[in-house]
């Protein structure tokens, strides 16, 4: 019998069943997920279906018989039932549905969702079996809970504009184009209810933020920065250098994100004289004093050459992809990267992460409006049993669970530490010879006692977990770390493939030790194709994804979002870490996880392909405006920043004709706003600049405040554009508890984000211990695998353990 003969294990949820009663990209995309791998998702629509199924970016007209090729590419696999909650019958068909599936995923803004008996807290009264996904803008409950909101409005609110200095000092910051935000809220949600589902319960209310996913998302832990280090992560508007560079021949992106990745950029532009390591100057800094001649060499040398230059000096690049050019790119296709859409023929991203022998499933056809109402209209559906009330409530969901964390930086670390977070004993891996690169960004003076522990950035991802250090370049630290794989079970890596091949602990060495272990690895480009050893941060992910495309001014090289390929990366591998523990749970078989970052980003920067393969459109970038609302831009308030500058924002989306009489009204229906062309969305799209003219006189000399009371009670989605580090100045968010105070015995005490939903089956704190010191549990954790205290002596003498950097690095 051959191996394609051989009958393939079902997908891990085969059998759960999902009623989705949402609407929108967040409760699609968290439906999507869970019906790739293997759930039985029944949408239910108003008879006049989705919104997203007339929907189209690029503004393409979809045949009333047909459907919008984002809808086709995000609802594969998924039956349509029509339900008019006005009909009695209907109604009947919808409770029935409920008592016999296991989860709901709900949003507001359609009539079924709306109606009072199938709001997230009515269905819980009435099935305390489901576990109830609420996805909302800011929570179900709080201050602003019924405020209206775009995910424009939220990325101002979140910090993510303005967080990372994307922009020029002269003109407004920029967004990140897309809808990215929604597509985090929407992989955080299918981790909320997964994470439900395995805590083996019966059903809870899961209350998820898309402005607290924003969060997570787009800022990088600036609350914890400011308050440890007493100054935000960026004051300024500033490109990054290189970054996206116009070269000889096309687009192309270099970073630098570590010290020695500028000496060798020094080096291949053929100015090694610029390399100091005595500098006073950070590497930023650095980099814009010698911007011009960089950018001289790159516009000077075809992108080919400077790709494999830039590879072999081990700097993070890629092209700079877009609708048009993605599939095309070669480690693409040779990865078999995109694929065709089962119904509509158009190009889409394959699955965001890939496992064995546990098999995600296949795409499927996305079905037509009510496709299937008579079946289950029909259907003899047998209800859930009602929860034991005996189990422990306050169990946390992966207590019992023991991850080995070989990760690094951002994307790795934020994965494991929801799972620490959430009861799992993580125990992260450093050496002494290479700390965790998190800990070497904090700018702090290696001159300083303890500098290695004072890294804001590490403090905020780490905590709950046991901090052990081991030197895996000798045959000591690895017989340990092979110990302890068979101890575990989740190992989670995130090096580049080469690193785990000289370490010789691929998954056949894993299974050797541990059959049943989850391995899950996280590589920025895959295990395989012609990119899979280049080293990859955030920002080269993003734009081999198409990502940065999407972001900047119109008339500018676009800029990266540098922060979303991290924290994007690992709440899909969480995913798939999830997935894979229900398929061991199911078959006691271990996995293999390949969880690449940058199919993780294709994902959520889906829409560009699929429009320009089913339209043959390219979406482009344009500032601050997108295609889901008109008006959309950011306008200048009269307030002065804490910097002293007249550089303080208020963003202002105007989604539906509904808002924009809103919008009249709350400015007094000035004659130019009540022009009956700027009724209707195509006049306002072509009146945006006369629009945009109008609202930045009205903006200029009222404060933000003023400005936001004004609209927001009108219901017009508004917002601030926040500094990041004062993100916990947002009563919302103090409201839900998102941020937490946590006591570190280096730092002091400081605030931390915890996670964007709230499980009313708990915990209520999520943070219990503060990120673990270098090497803090060395002694701990090595006695519990035998170890007697002179072994671990001797270790520690012999440098395979340790407490402090041998030496520094920053490579």
């Amino acid at each position: 019998m051959n191996e394609r003969s051989l009958p393939q294990p079902a997908a891990p949820l085969t059998g759960y069943t999902v009623v989705d009663l949402s609407s929108g990209i967040a409760g699609a995309y968290c439906t999507k997920l869970l019906a790739d791998g293997g759930a039985h998702v029944i949408k239910v629509e108003s008879p006049s279906g989705d919104p997203l199924r007339r929907w189209s970016a690029s503004g393409a007209v979809i045949p009333p018989d047909s459907d919008g090729a984002l809808f086709s590419f995000l609802s594969g696999s998924k039956h349509s039932v029509v339900a008019d909650p006005d009909v009695g019958d209907d109604v009947e068909m919808l409770r029935k549905l409920l008592a016999s599936a296991d989860a709901v995923i709900w949003s507001a803004g359609s009539k079924v969702a709306d109606f009072q008996a199938f709001t997230p807290t009515a269905i819980r009264e009435v099935h305390p079996h489901l576990t109830v996904t609420s996805i909302t803008p800011f929570g179900l409950e709080g201050p602003w809970r019924d405020r209206a909101a775009t995910e424009f409005t939220l990325q101002a609110w979140s910090g993510g504009i303005v967080g990372l200095g994307r922009g020029e000092a002269d003109r407004a910051p920029i967004f990140i184009g897309g809808q990215v935000g929604h597509y985090l809220a929407g992989a955080y949600a299918s981790v909320a209810t997964l994470t439900s589902w395995l805590r083996g319960l019966g059903g809870e209310l899961i209350d998820l933020s898309i402005l607290e996913s924003q969060i997570l998302g787009l800022t990088y832990y600036p609350v914890t920065y400011f308050e440890m280090l007493g100054r935000p992560w960026r004051d300024a508007r500033r490109r990054t250098i290189p970054g996206v560079a116009q070269a000889k021949d096309g687009l192309v992106d270099l970073g630098c994100g570590t010290a020695q990745q500028w000496f060798d950029l020094c080096a291949m532009v053929g100015h090694p004289e610029w390399i100091d390591e005595e500098s006073p100057l950070s590497i930023t800094e650095l980099a814009n004093v010698y911007a011009a001649d960089i950018y001289a060499w790159v516009a000077a040398t075809p992108v080919d050459e400077i790709r494999d230059l830039a590879t072999a000096f081990r700097i993070p690049n890629a092209p700079v992809a877009n609708g048009a050019n993605i599939s095309s790119l070669d480690h693409f296709q040779e990865r078999g990267s995109f694929v065709r859409n089962p119904r509509d023929g158009f190009l889409q991203p394959g699955h965001p992460y890939r496992m064995f022998p546990a098999q995600l499933r296949e795409p499927g056809s996305a079905p037509r409006l009510g496709q299937h109402t008579a079946r289950y209209r029909c259907a003899e559906m047998a209800p859930r049993p009602a929860p034991n009330a005996a189990k422990a409530r306050n169990r946390l969901p992966f207590s019992g669970l023991r991850v080995l964390d070989m990760t690094t930086f951002w994307a790795g670390p934020c994965c494991t530490h929801y799972l620490a977070m959430l009861g799992a004993d993580v125990i992260h891996v450093e050496s002494t010879r290479r700390p965790d690169g998190t800990r070497l960004i904090a700018g702090i003076p290696v001159t300083e006692d303890a500098w290695w522990e004072k890294s804001p950035i590490f403090a905020a991802l780490n905590t709950n977990k046991r901090g052990l250090t081991l030197d895996l370049q000798g045959p000591r630290g690895r017989e340990l770390l092979r110990s302890l794989v068979a101890t575990a079970d989740v190992v989670v890596e995130n090096f580049t493939p080469r690193v785990l091949d000289q370490i010789g602990l691929d998954f056949a060495a894993v299974q050797s030790i541990n059959p049943s272990a989850v391995m899950v690895r996280m590589p920025g480009f895959g295990l395989d194709g012609p990119w899979r050893d280049n080293p990859a941060f955030a920002y080269a992910i993003e734009s081999a994804a198409g990502l940065s495309w999407l972001t900047g001014y119109a008339d500018r090289t676009p800029y990266e979002p540098y922060s979303i390929g991290d924290p994007n990366a690992g709440v899909h591998a969480l995913n798939a870490v999830l997935l894979a523990l229900e398929h061991r749970r199911r078959t006691g078989a271990g996995v293999l996880v390949e969880a690449a970052m940058v199919d993780a980003a294709a994902n959520v920067a889906a829409e560009q392909v699929v429009e320009y393969s089913a339209y043959g459109a390219l979406l482009e970038r344009a500032g601050n405006r997108g295609p889901t609302a008109a008006p959309q831009n950011l306008y200048l308030s009269a307030d002065t920043d804490e910097f002293g500058r007249l550089d303080s924002w208020v963003a202002i989306a105007v989604e539906t004709d509904e808002q924009w009489a809103s919008l009249c009204g709350a400015l007094g229906k000035p004659s130019w706003a009540i022009d009956p062309a700027l009724a209707e969305v195509a006049g306002r799209r072509a009146g945006h600049d006369l629009i945009d003219e109008h609202l930045a006189a009205w903006c200029a000399d009222r404060s933000g405040d003023d400005i936001v009371a004004t609209l927001w009670d009108a219901g017009v989605p508004v917002a601030k554009v926040m500094q990041p580090h004062r993100q916990t100045e947002l009563e919302q968010l103090s409201f839900r508890g998102f941020f937490e105070a946590v006591d570190h015995p280096v730092n002091g005490r400081a605030r931390l984000s915890t996670v964007p939903m709230r499980f009313s089956a708990g915990p209520g704190v999520f943070h219990t211990q503060p990120a673990p010191l270098l090497g803090q549990h060395n002694h701990e954790l090595l006695a519990e695998l035998g170890a007697s205290a002179e072994e671990i002596d001797d270790l520690e003498a012999d440098g395979v353990i340790g407490r402090a950097p041998t030496m520094y690095t920053a490579s």
